[in-house]
């Protein structure tokens, strides 16, 4: 082991982009460190864990029994990106980020269900973790918006799943 230089990496986990930024700002000093969301990601990066097992893809058959039929979003509902807007006929509703990313999941697979994790993944950038009144909240104040334009569609709870996009 002579000659070789010793390196220390320091790894922080950090479920939410804020603490993710502020142990950045913490670390900064140290010569290597990575920031990771869970411990399982820190595992994986360790090679602690072996890759889940790989599953059988779903036949057809058990696919379309257990998806719904996607359903086209109403024609007249729409969310505006750029300006980060909820469109409904001749009428807009500003949205925050979170509630706009969330929106945007589930307009663009209308009737197809969300589960919590796989929205958490997609909207925080980490795995779903704890109660989730995070996502919960944000699904409430979008429902109260959809309900001040009077949209044809709302979000439906599918309960111990997720959620899902579905006509009034």
């Amino acid at each position: 082991m002579q000659g070789i230089p010793v390196a220390s990496v320091v790894i922080g986990i950090a479920s939410s982009p804020a603490e993710r930024r502020h142990l950045a700002r913490l670390l900064g000093g140290s010569d290597a460190f990575l920031i990771v969301s869970n411990v399982d990601q820190a595992r994986v990066f360790l090679g602690v864990v072996e890759a889940p097992p790989a599953t059988t893809p779903p036949t057809r058959a058990m696919v379309a029994e257990a998806t719904p039929i996607a359903q086209p979003p109403p024609p007249d509902l729409a969310v505006d990106s750029d300006r980060r807007v909820l469109r409904w006929r001749d009428q807009e509703i500003d949205l925050t980020r979170l509630e706009h990313d969330v929106l945007l999941c589930l307009v663009h697979a209308p009737g197809q269900v969300w589960t919590y994790e796989r929205l958490h993944l997609e909207v925080w950038g980490n795995r779903h973790l704890g109660r989730g009144s995070d996502m919960h909240s944000v699904i409430r104040r979008v429902r109260g918006k959809l309900a001040r334009l009077n949209a044809a569609a709302t979000i439906h709870s599918v309960r111990g799943v997720g959620f899902r996009l579905a006509p009034v």
